[in-house]
C-alpha cells in the first residue's frame, strides 16, 4: 500500500498506539498481564464526508479536527484499558461473571450492564476534553504570548518587532512546555510509544518486512509527525502574523489572530503533506529540520515490545483496508 502513496499515521496512546488509514483506524495497547488488545473501527472524517471541502489549503483545519477527534477517542480508549487493569488489581473492586463467556468484569448497574451510561458518559468527557485542548491551544499558545509582548509595547514601537518577539514567545513556550512534561515518567513512556510508531511508520514506507530487524535499521523521527506540523504552524504564523499591526485594541489583536489559525493550520498541513512524501528534497529537510529536532523530545527509543504494539495496531489497519478494497468492484464492472 505505501508504493500506492496512501499514507498511514498515527499516535501513541496510554500504554499503546493508534494507527489509521484512509477508511479505518486500530487501538493497541499493552495490558498490565502482556496481553495486547486491538480495538478497529472505521474512520468518521469530515472530509470523507464532505468532500468537495478536501482541497489545498482548506483541508488543513478539517483534517485537524479530524486528527483531534480520533485522537482523543484513540485515548479514551487506553484510559478504559488502563482502568480496567487498575480495578482487576484491587481485590476490594466487587466482580460481576458474565454467564455467557465466562470473562470476570467489574461490576456494573442497570439492564444494560451500565453501556447506556458509559455511553453517554464518554460523549460528555469527549466534549469536555475537547473543549479543554481547545481553550489550552488559545490560552496558552496565542493568547498568553500576545499579552506578554504586549508589555513590551512602550518600549517596542515597530510591529514587525513585536510581531517577531510574539513569534519567539510562542515557539519559547511550546518547547519549554514539552521539555518539561517529558520529565515526567509516565510522558516519558507516551514518547517511547511515540518512537515506536514512527519506527513502523518508516519501516512500512520503506516496503521493507516489518521485522524487528528492519524497525531496528530506522530513526524515531518521522517528518509527517504532529510534532512537526505543530512547530511548521508556529513558525508560519510568525510570517503571517507580521502583516498585522499592533494600533489596534489588545482583544482586537488577539481576535485577529485566532481568525488566522485556520489559513495558517492549512499552509502547514499542505507544507507537512508534501515533505511526507518527498522525504529525499534538501530543502524540504532544511525547512522542517526545527520540527525534526523536536523530535528528540517528542519520541523516544522504545523497547521491542512496544514496537510489537505498534506492529499490531498497523496490521490491523492493513487487515481492514486491505479486506474493503478486494471487496468493491474493479473499475469498469
Amino acid at each position: 500500500m505505501a508504493k500506492n502513496n496512501v499514507q498511514y499515521g498515527g499516535q501513541a496512546v496510554i500504554e499503546g498506539v493508534m494507527m489509521r488509514g484512509p477508511r479505518f483506524f486500530a487501538v493497541a495497547c499493552r495490558r498490565v498481564n502482556k496481553e495486547i488488545v486491538v480495538e478497529q473501527e472505521s474512520v468518521e472524517s469530515i472530509l470523507r464526508k464532505f468532500q468537495w471541502l478536501n482541497k489545498p489549503f482548506l483541508r488543513g483545519t478539517l483534517a485537524l479536527i479530524d486528527a483531534m477527534a480520533l485522537g482523543i477517542k484513540s485515548l479514551m480508549f487506553s484510559a478504559d484499558i488502563a482502568m480496567a487493569d487498575i480495578d482487576e488489581s484491587d481485590p476490594k473492586k466487587p466482580k460481576r461473571v458474565d454467564t455467557e463467556t465466562g470473562d470476570i468484569n467489574a461490576a456494573s448497574t442497570g439492564n444494560d450492564g451500565g453501556q447506556t451510561t458509559k455511553a453517554k458518559s464518554r460523549s460528555v468527557n469527549d466534549i469536555a476534553i475537547s473543549a479543554t485542548m481547545v481553550l489550552g491551544v488559545a490560552l496558552g499558545f496565542v493568547i498568553a504570548p500576545h499579552l506578554l509582548v504586549g508589555l513590551l509595547g512602550r518600549l517596542i514601537h515597530r510591529s514587525l518587532l513585536l510581531n517577531l518577539a510574539e513569534g519567539i514567545v510562542r515557539i519559547c513556550l511550546f518547547v519549554g512546555y514539552v521539555a518539561v512534561i517529558s520529565l515526567m515518567k509516565d510522558i516519558r513512556r507516551v514518547f517511547e510509544y511515540h518512537g515506536a510508531e514512527h519506527k513502523v511508520i518508516n519501516t512500512f514506507e520503506a516496503d521493507l518486512e516489518l521485522t524487528p530487524e528492519n524497525f531496528a535499521k530506522f530513526t524515531t523521527i518521522h517528518p509527517r509527525c504532529g510534532s512537526s506540523f505543530i512547530l511548521v504552524v508556529l513558525i508560519l504564523s510568525i510570517v503571517v502574523f507580521s502583516f498585522l499591526g499592533w494600533a489596534n485594541v489588545w482583544y482586537e489583536r488577539i481576535f485577529s489572530r485566532l481568525l488566522l489559525l485556520p489559513v495558517i493550520a492549512g499552509l502547514g498541513y499542505e507544507v507537512i503533506r508534501f515533505a511526507g512524501r518527498h522525504k529525499e528534497s534538501r530543502v524540504l529537510a532544511f525547512i522542517l529540520a526545527p520540527g525534526l529536532w523536536l523530535q528528540r523530545l517528542t519520541t523516544r527509543e522504545p523497547a521491542d515490545d512496544q514496537v510489537e504494539v505498534a506492529l499490531c495496531a498497523l496490521q490491523a489497519v492493513l487487515v481492514k483496508e486491505t479486506a474493503t478494497d478486494n471487496q468493491q468492484p474493479a473499475a469498469g464492472n
